[in-house]
């Protein structure tokens, strides 16, 4: 069983960082979906390098 997670915005990011490190610390499996809503490829990578966050398994564009 895994826990999709959807984002779309920088803010989005933001509020699901400790959602995932509680995932993490859990060792509870889990998705990150990126709709790509006001993407940035610039912006959205800074945040996640930031937070350490892992890059979206899966998004509506393509990338990942």
């Amino acid at each position: 069983m895994s826990i999709c997670l959807i984002i779309g915005t920088r803010p989005d990011i933001i509020k699901m960082s400790p959602v995932i490190r509680e995932l993490d610390n859990e060792r509870i499996g889990y998705f990150v979906i990126h709709t790509n809503q006001h993407y940035s490829y610039n912006l959205d990578a800074i945040f996640l390098d930031e937070l350490e966050l892992p890059r979206p398994t899966y998004d509506l564009e393509g990338y990942s």
